[in-house]
């Protein structure tokens, strides 16, 4: 009979953010498929006997294809073991956990996700900048910064959105920064705060806090993993607790 896989969100970098069944989770696998922004020390709860097989994706330089990971997924199960496949984030925000799950449950191999802290949440927080308040901001959105190349019909209008929101997230926005600034100009006023945050949650967080107007001037500081945030909550950092 085939084995199980939990497809687990391993938070946004402090390890101390881990839901508790995710941790369980952990402690209890055969396997663990787990990538590069994960907290590593989450990895030294997993039993003694444990296959730790790194799958981690960055830009321009993959271990393993999403094809590979889905099959190793399988094969594992296959062999009668729990399997975990530790995530960055939570596993539905664009993490392909929810690609992950299809092609298991497509192939009768029982399997549960575990949400887990995205950055969404953390990074804000932890750079005290509140998506939403009362005064600055009633709604809010969130997109990435660079949609996937085999897409074939390119949806995210950043211009577009961010008129119609008091707060744009943007994920992954780094690699096409100075794209991203030239659209936002066509539909935000040139003051409006700029917030990137760097490895959030972590020792090495760090946020630039900018305007529209002079944001291209910081691209050489920035480096991903990175979350940009615009809107007039950002004033409110001086006020809130923040790490960095």
């Amino acid at each position: 009979m085939p084995g199980k896989v939990y497809i687990v969100g391993a938070g946004p970098g402090d390890p101390e953010l881990i839901t508790i069944k995710g941790l369980n989770a952990i402690k209890k696998a055969d396997v663990i498929l787990y990538d590069r922004l994960i907290p590593k020390k989450l990895l030294e709860y997993a039993k003694a006997n444990c296959e730790l097989i790194y799958v981690g994706k960055e830009r321009g330089k993959h271990t393993y294809t999403q094809e590979k990971i889905n099959n190793l997924l399988l094969e594992k199960a296959k062999e009668n073991k729990i399997v975990v496949r530790l995530k960055g984030g939570d596993p539905y925000i664009f993490g392909r956990g929810e690609e992950e799950c299809r092609f298991l449950k497509h192939k009768g191999i029982d399997c549960e996700v575990i949400p887990g802290i995205s950055s969404l949440i953390a990074a804000p927080i932890f750079s005290g900048i509140p998506l939403t308040n009362r005064e600055l901001s009633s709604s809010f959105a969130v997109v990435t910064g660079q949609e996937a190349l085999n897409k074939k019909e390119k949806k995210v209008k950043i211009a577009k959105i961010a008129s119609c929101v008091d707060t744009l997230v943007i994920f992954m926005g780094v690699k096409n920064f100075s794209k991203i600034i030239k659209e936002l100009k066509n539909a935000v006023d040139d003051s409006t705060p700029m917030a990137i945050i760097m490895n959030a949650s972590t020792d090495k967080q760090k946020t630039i806090i900018t305007s529209l107007s002079e944001a291209n001037k910081i691209i050489k500081k920035l480096s991903p993993p990175a979350i940009i945030i615009i809107g007039k909550v950002i004033k409110l950092r001086n006020e809130l607790w923040h790490l960095d």
